[in-house]
């Protein structure tokens, strides 16, 4: 499925659960997948590590053609910022990357400031 997701695709899902703690990411890179669960840390099948994961409500059906359901998965892969800070993502970040304070049940999150590498510039008062 396309990296660049929208809430519209993210119906049904219940809770966010993350296996690493999301404050240590400035982004976190998240996909849309097709798994045979709605619940649990589900099957991850790239390169990197999966950081946290969404659950799906009971009542979410699968996908009538598949009969598999559509979780995101939050991951980064082993040249990321976090995992190598002066790599190719010093700044900036991939197209499929969000901030993870942004990331709710439903809500696909955002691109900030924070998860661009970028940090707002101080002006001091009176200048």
């Amino acid at each position: 499925m396309s990296s660049m997701l929208q809430d519209s695709q993210l119906t049904g899902e219940a809770e966010v659960v993350w296996l690493e703690s999301p404050e240590n990411f400035d982004y976190v890179r998240q996909a849309l997948d097709k798994v045979n669960t709605r619940r649990g840390k589900p099957r991850f099948d790239r390169d990197g590590r999966i950081v946290g994961y969404t659950n799906l409500a009971a009542g979410t059906e699968a996908d009538p053609d598949s009969g598999l359901f559509a979780r995101r998965t939050f991951f980064l892969l082993p040249h990321d910022r976090p995992n190598d800070p002066t790599g190719p993502y010093e700044v900036g970040a991939p197209g499929e990357a969000v901030d993870p304070s942004t990331i709710r049940p439903g809500k696909v999150g955002a691109k900030t400031e924070r998860s661009q590498g970028r940090t707002a510039e101080i002006t001091p008062a009176g200048r």
